[in-house]
């Protein structure tokens, strides 16, 4: 073993390759066959798309896990620990068994250079492989047909809404995309097409595949009738609950529905125990209310494209504030469009906050200023996220709602710079 700590093993992994994004599956391919890396579940789930893929994730694992299967999943990336990446029955791999990982993933490296993300996927392939679980569940990590995760066959492909994110690498419009995206689909497998207004690119290959599809508004609908969510389809009409918080969760959620019916016969639960299942589904970073020493009411979320932002606008919408305000604390990364990110929250913001993301790529307020200027005036730029944090205990009220967003770097400084305050654990719950 090179290392002794997961720690000391992502730094030296940061530097073993030229880029830190290389996109291409030979690398992968060659280290994962001397892995031996090959059957790593009954089923496979792979969730590809641009938006909701880590909330689809989390319903699946929550529902297969409480319905008695034995569960494993790879996310990515990580809000606080890197170990929040691969799960086994929802809960995080062990320092331990990752380190373990990484020796056995460097043993079969040789003279192949890995990137970061590379090296993460096929520890967390060789972990599977040694649990065997009923289900894994692997989300793409950028979009799919040269993402690492590609390597191994779905059994089921879940695709959620496409949107404008990562242009550099897989193109600069939906089409372009969409096709990169379909990258993961193989021929005659189940596909859930979870995109209400999906790119003809996929709708193409889909055909071409001849995959037995189900498509939303086609397949399969749902609709909010008071407090619940009614989803149809496939012969089955259930009710069921928004589990997670925020506009379009229904939609993320009606997915999953659809996927589970093409996995197993759902007509062997019952409606009630179908809708149970879903409860305790949890994830951190999505629209999520944390309690704060803030007068105000606090949420998170770590979108950061335009179609993740027309989302959160809606969702701030949904929230009564008889006579408050909305702020929105910012911090972005070079990388993505703050322009046009601001642009989709700009009719419901009252107050725009930037801050410094003092990581690699990370904006400068100052530059996200320069980026955005345009579309918003700032009311304050901050070089720290405590510096932002001090500034809202003076200045805000407990009518007022602040959300901070951009990236899963600047909720992580948020919840960091809770954590160090004292009050709250790093997750933003009271001690």
């Amino acid at each position: 073993m090179r290392f002794d700590t997961v720690e000391r093993w992502l730094q030296w992994q940061m530097g073993l390759h030229g880029k830190a994004i290389d996109l291409g599956l030979d690398r992968v391919l060659e280290v994962g066959s001397r892995l031996g890396i090959d059957a790593i579940a009954d089923k496979v789930i792979t969730v590809a798309g641009t938006n909701g893929k880590g909330s689809t994730v989390a319903a699946y694992e929550n529902w297969l896990h409480r319905a008695g299967f034995d569960v494993a999943s790879y996310t990515s990336p990580h809000l606080l620990n890197y170990n929040e990446r691969i799960k086994h029955n929802l809960l995080p791999v062990s320092d331990a068994l990752l380190c373990d990982a990484f020796a056995a993933v460097e043993q079969a490296r040789q003279a192949t250079t890995l990137t970061y993300f590379e090296y993460g996927t096929l520890a967390a392939l060789f972990l599977f492989q040694q649990w065997h679980p009923e289900f894994v569940i692997l989300e793409v990590g950028l979009g799919g047909r040269l993402d690492a995760v590609n390597i191994i066959d779905a059994d089921l492909v879940h695709l959620t809404p496409i949107s404008l994110d990562h242009q550099a690498w897989l193109g600069d419009d939906r089409e372009k995309i969409g096709y990169e995206k379909a990258g993961v689909l193989r021929d005659g497998i189940a596909v859930v097409l979870n995109d209400p207004d999906p790119p003809q690119s996929i709708l193409a290959e889909i055909d071409r595949r001849h995959c037995d599809c189900l498509r939303l508004g086609r397949d399969y609908q749902i609709s909010e009738v008071g407090d619940n969510l009614v989803w149809k389809g496939q012969g089955f009409e259930l009710q069921l609950d928004n589990v997670l918080p925020g506009a379009y969760q229904c939609l993320n959620l009606a997915g999953v529905v659809a996927g589970l019916s093409r996995l197993l016969p759902l007509s062997r639960y019952q409606p009630a125990q179908v809708r149970e299942f879903f409860h305790g589904t949890q994830l951190a970073g999505r629209f999520q209310a944390l309690a704060s020493p803030l007068p105000c009411r606090l949420y998170v979320d770590v979108g950061h494209n335009p179609g993740a932002a027309r989302v959160l606008a809606t969702s701030l919408e949904r929230i009564d504030r008889p006579q408050g305000r909305i702020i929105v604390l910012l911090g972005m990364l070079e990388d993505k469009q703050p322009e046009l990110f601001v642009e989709a929250l700009k009719p419901i913001v009252d107050l725009w906050w930037l801050v410094t993301l003092d990581r690699e790529r990370g904006l400068s307020a100052g530059r996200l200023e320069q980026r955005t200027a345009e579309v918003i005036e700032p009311d304050a730029l901050f070089e720290d996220m405590p510096a932002a944090l001090d500034h809202a205990l003076s200045s805000l009220g407990n009518q007022d709602i602040m959300l901070v967003t951009g990236s899963f770097i600047t909720v992580e400084l948020l919840l960091r710079a809770l954590a160090d305050s004292g009050e709250l654990n790093e997750y933003g719950s009271k001690h």
